[in-house]
């Protein structure tokens, strides 16, 4: 979800359980059509049918990362089973594939600055292996700290997800709309920390990002052809106008995690 990390976990649960609140989507971007086919939906199975939660990308066959607080929320509500769906508009009847999602066993807040790592990271281990679709690569240790600060801010990145849409910077939490397709948009970034990369979705710069549904979304490095997703969506401004604040997957702690799942380079 797209809040605070202290109410994340709230948040997603309001949005499993269908009382009001949207899961994060894409704003000022486009449909991203078949150039993402790795991203998918993570969606929960309810009584009337399948209720995308987040967003996510295929890292192996068998191996979709998300985010924790989209995991940790499913969980705390009984729903043993993660479902993912790689249709670019999903609905509550398409086929989903079925998984076990693993949240990381040290997510939380863990203090407050650019420091704290929440570890909001997860995947979930299908029970088959995905055809026909190319996982996304991940990157080397330190990717993005052997980046120069020019060459990091003048640098694309994409953020696509199945979350809620806004078109126009103009309005409050009245300009954003609802989400449900697979969508994606151009940014730059902002700042590195050590557990986070900050990006830009300033519309008036040329700038997207993500909104709620699109937690556990990729950012990938490089224009729409691109295929190493660098960080996840974890939060940002509440509106949806300004800021990513993105988990970054090349860190220690981060990789510490995936060597878990999937084969590191």
């Amino acid at each position: 979800m797209r809040t605070t990390l202290t109410t994340s976990i709230l948040t997603a649960v309001v949005a499993v359980l269908g009382v009001a609140a949207p899961a994060h989507a894409i704003v000022y971007g486009q449909p991203d059509g078949d150039r993402h086919r790795q991203t998918g939906s993570y969606a929960i199975q309810t009584p009337d049918g399948f209720r995308s939660i987040c967003s996510g990308t295929l890292i192996s066959p068998t191996v979709f990362l998300t985010a924790s607080h989209c995991t940790a929320a499913a969980e705390a509500n009984g729903f043993e089973d993660a479902w993912v769906s790689f249709d670019e508009h999903p609905t509550a009847t398409s086929p989903h594939r079925r998984g076990t999602a693993f949240t990381h066993p040290e997510f939380g807040f863990s203090g407050p600055g650019g420091r704290s790592d929440p570890h909001d990271i997860a995947v979930i281990v299908l029970d088959e292996p995905v055809a026909g679709i190319t996982p996304a690569k991940l990157p080397g240790r330190g990717l993005l700290d052997r980046m120069s600060a020019r060459t990091l801010k003048s640098a694309a990145f994409t953020a696509v997800g199945y979350g809620a849409v806004r078109e126009s910077r103009k309005q409050g939490p009245q300009g954003i709309g609802e989400g449900g397709s697979r969508r994606s948009a151009e940014q730059h970034a902002v700042s590195l920390q050590p557990s986070w990369l900050e990006l830009s979705m300033n519309q008036a710069t040329g700038d997207g990002g993500t909104c709620y549904g699109d937690s556990g979304g990729p950012h990938f490095l490089g224009g729409p052809a691109s295929d190493l997703v660098v960080s996840i969506t974890v939060t940002g401004d509440a509106v949806c106008k300004a800021t990513d604040k993105t988990y970054r997957l090349d860190t220690a702690s981060a990789r510490a995690f995936l060597d878990d799942f999937v084969a590191l380079r």
